[in-house]
C-alpha cells in the first residue's frame, strides 16, 4: 500500500479573496489545489483530504436567516453537514479531473464525518468562535432571547459565538481507514467535523459548536497512523517574527523546538498557533512528520525546496 498523507487544506484553497466567493470561483480555487494534490498521488501517496468550511457555513446561516419566514431554520450542525457535501463534491470532481490528465484512475469518496466532543469541555462554558453575519443591537437582543451567545465585534455589530471544543474521536474513523486500505482517496472531517456528543448507550446528538479543523485533522492523521501530515496555509513556510524585524523562515525543526517557539509566543492565536499545536499533537501520538506550506508551494515543499518540516528528534 502507498504511503498515507493527510492534507488539511485551508481557506485560501477554497476562496482566494472576498472578491471571488461565488461558486465558480471556489471551483477554480479547488481546481488549482487539486493539481498539487494530484502530483502527490503521482509520487506514491494515498491521500486523505480535510478542509475548512467557515465562509461556506457563514453563507448557509445567512441564507437561513434571510429565508426564515418561508423555510425552517438550519441548525449549525446541519449546515456543517451540508457544506461537507458541497465542498467534498468540488474536491472529488476537480481531483478526478487532475488525475485523469496524468492518466491516473483512482476512486475518490467524501465521508460526511461526525467528530465526538466532550460535553464537559470547558469551551461550552466560554463560547469564543464567531460565526454567521453581523446583527444590529435590536437584532442581537432577539437572538439572545433564543438562547444565542453574542459579542460585539469591533464596532461592526454583534456576532454569534459558539463553543470550540477539542475533538475526542472521529466517529467514522474506521470507515475512513477501510477506504484508505482499499486505495480510495478520501475527503473527510470537513470543517473539523460535525460536533456530536454521545450518551451512555452510544447514541449521538449534534451540538452547536465548531471544532478546529487542524486539531480534527491531526486526530484523524493519528488514527490512520499517517506517514505525513500536511497543513496548508497562506504562507510558504512557518516564520519566526512574522512580518516584523528579524523575520526568519524555518525549513526544518524538531517537535521540541516547535514547542519552545510556541511557548515563547511566536505563533499568534487564530493563525499559526493552532497549526503548530496540531502538528505537535500528531507527532506526540507517533506520527511520522509534518509539513506546513501553502497550496502553490506544495510541489516545491515535497521536493524539500520550500515549506517547514517538523519531526520528532
Amino acid at each position: 500500500m502507498d504511503k498515507t498523507a493527510v492534507i488539511a487544506i485551508g481557506g485560501n484553497s477554497l476562496i482566494k479573496s472576498k472578491e471571488k466567493q461565488e461558486v465558480e470561483h471556489q471551483m477554480e480555487a479547488v481546481e488549482e489545489t487539486a493539481r498539487y494534490i494530484a502530483e502527490m498521488v503521482e509520487t506514491g501517496y494515498n491521500v486523505v483530504i480535510t478542509h475548512g468550511n467557515g465562509p461556506q457555513v457563514g453563507f448557509g446561516l445567512l441564507r437561513s436567516e434571510m429565508a426564515a419566514e418561508v423555510a425552517p431554520p438550519v441548525p449549525l450542525f446541519v449546515c456543517g453537514a451540508e457544506t461537507q457535501g458541497f465542498i467534498g463534491y468540488m474536491i472529488q470532481q476537480k481531483l478526478n479531473n487532475a488525475l485523469l490528465k496524468k492518466n491516473i484512475v483512482r476512486p475518490i469518496a467524501t465521508v460526511v464525518t461526525q467528530v465526538e466532543v466532550d460535553p464537559r469541555d470547558q469551551a461550552f462554558k466560554n463560547p469564543t468562535k464567531p460565526i454567521g453575519p453581523f446583527y444590529t443591537p435590536a437584532e442581537a437582543q432577539e437572538k439572545k432571547a433564543r438562547g444565542w451567545d453574542l459579542v460585539e465585534d469591533a464596532g461592526r455589530g454583534f456576532r454569534r459565538v459558539v463553543p470550540s471544543p477539542y475533538p475526542r474521536n472521529i466517529v467514522e474513523g474506521e470507515v475512513i481507514k477501510k477506504l484508505v486500505e482499499k486505495d480510495v482517496l478520501v475527503v473527510a472531517v470537513g470543517g473539523g467535523g460535525i460536533p456530536v456528543i454521545s450518551d451512555d448507550q452510544g447514541h449521538l446528538q449534534g451540538v452547536a459548536a465548531v471544532i478546529d479543523k487542524d486539531f480534527a485533522s491531526s486526530l484523524l492523521a493519528s488514527q490512520l497512523k499517517a506517514d505525513l501530515f500536511v497543513i496548508s496555509t497562506g504562507v510558504d513556510r512557518v516564520y519566526l517574527n512574522y512580518n516584523q524585524a528579524g523575520e526568519t523562515g524555518l525549513s526544518e525543526i524538531t517537535r521540541e523546538e516547535a514547542q519552545e517557539y510556541l511557548e515563547k509566543g511566536h505563533f499568534p492565536p487564530g493563525s499559526m498557533k493552532p497549526k503548530i499545536e496540531a502538528a505537535i499533537s500528531f507527532l506526540e501520538n507517533g506520527g511520522g512528520e509534518v509539513l506546513i506550506t501553502s497550496p502553490e508551494a506544495l510541489p516545491q515543499a515535497m521536493a524539500g525546496k520550500s515549506g517547514t518540516r517538523i519531526k520528532n528528534a
